[in-house]
């Protein structure tokens, strides 16, 4: 693994490693993808303004977040299928996250089941469910969650339906049960890719192998999307906070008042998420919704945010507008890919990197400071 500078390297060389389908699975979004675009952009409309003459010899990137104590204040967000980027993968993610002491989400989609990932050493792990058709799937799930000592649900409720993604519907993802020779053609080409996942035979979701979802991983796929209930209602998310006594978040929460309705239903933290742009497109920047979400959710209620945040400059806004912690997920996918674990380990110690660097310019010396300073630290760009 040779060292890169930015995730933008890391993907370039993972798009080197992975076939089409995968490659497309990971950068891809829904319709135009105006919302996967305005991510981003909405992050560059925001400069931190640098301070001089402040005691920075001593700069501290470490948070503590819903009792996780955290090396830098974000977390690897939940990605489906992540161990398809790489024979292995969810569990070198959770390894390198581990080490590198952040909190790793596991998704619902996971190859390697909830059961495995937990057993990594020193895992801080979060388990990510949706509300399937069939309730005793999900109740199951929590119970397993219990079971592997997980303290926190990421509930997901922005998934009602599965929109048209356009690069997703070339390749047959989650429309196709049985690989096409177009996609086994471009499995063949992605040889080194192909060569790690044959030493291991037929690849499932071995996170929802006991549901009876399909014998093929597109098959799994498939079903499971289908199975997420359409008629989730806030009556679903009381009888959800009913049923799991740990920690509770809720992520796909994009208005305000969706916010405070979750206060009222007993989350403990929101996800200001537009899932990547891969749900709702066109759909606000995270970014530009992220602090009347703030107000909303009040003092009690923490809010994290991710979609689109790649460098240490997007943390550091985030915080000071009012963010408790961020979250990525892409990034992770591309490092992964390119680079199995070390490749992981090496994007949070950039990312980690960044927000040192734009900490210290900006005349703080701890997250905390950061966060006292608020809005203060940033300029927008006319």
């Amino acid at each position: 693994m040779m060292a890169c500078v930015d995730s933008a390297e890391l993907q370039k060389k993972a798009e080197k490693f992975l076939p089409r389908l995968f490659r497309d699975y990971v950068a891809g979004g829904a319709h135009e993808e105006r919302t996967l675009r305005a991510n981003r952009d909405e992050f560059r409309k925001w400069t931190i303004i640098p301070r001089c003459l402040r005691d920075v010899s001593s700069v501290s990137t470490t948070t503590q977040w819903l009792g996780y104590d955290c090396s830098a204040p974000f977390m690897l967000a939940p990605v489906g299928f992540a161990g398809m980027m790489r024979q292995g993968g969810d569990l070198m993610a959770a390894r390198a996250a581990a080490k590198e002491k952040i909190p790793f989400c596991v998704s619902t989609f996971s190859i390697a089941s909830l059961e495995e990932i937990c057993q990594v050493p020193g895992a801080d792990v979060l388990a990510q469910i949706y509300v399937f058709r069939d309730r005793d799937i999900t109740r199951d799930m929590m119970e397993r969650a219990r079971k592997c000592g997980v303290r926190t649900l990421i509930l997901t409720v922005d998934t009602p339906v599965t929109p048209l993604r356009p690069r997703d519907e070339r390749n047959g993802f989650r429309r196709l049960s049985k690989s096409s020779l177009a996609q086994l053609a471009s499995f063949a080409a992605a040889w080194r890719w192909g060569a790690g996942m044959a030493c291991h035979g037929m690849p499932q979701l071995r996170n929802l192998s006991a549901y009876g979802m399909g014998h093929s991983l597109l098959e799994q796929a498939k079903n499971a999307a289908s199975q997420i209930d359409p008629g989730l209602t806030w009556r679903d998310l009381e009888w959800f906070r009913a049923q799991w006594s740990g920690q509770l978040l809720v992520k796909g929460i994009m208005h305000a008042d969706d916010a405070a309705r979750c206060v009222v239903a007993g989350a403990d933290a929101v996800i200001v998420s537009n899932h990547g742009g891969r749900q709702l497109d066109p759909a606000p920047a995270t970014l530009a919704v992220l602090p009347e979400i703030v107000q909303s959710a009040g003092q009690h209620c923490s809010v994290v945010i991710d979609s689109g945040i790649r460098r240490g400059g997007d943390v550091v806004t985030s915080l000071a507008q009012g963010a408790s912690l961020t979250a990525s997920g892409r990034p992770w996918a591309w490092a992964v890919a390119a680079g199995g674990e070390s490749g992981v380990r090496e994007m949070i110690s950039l990312l980690r990197r960044e927000i040192y660097d734009v900490l210290a310019l900006s005349g703080h010396n701890s997250v905390k400071s950061l966060r006292l300073a608020g809005v203060d630290v940033l300029k927008r760009q006319k």
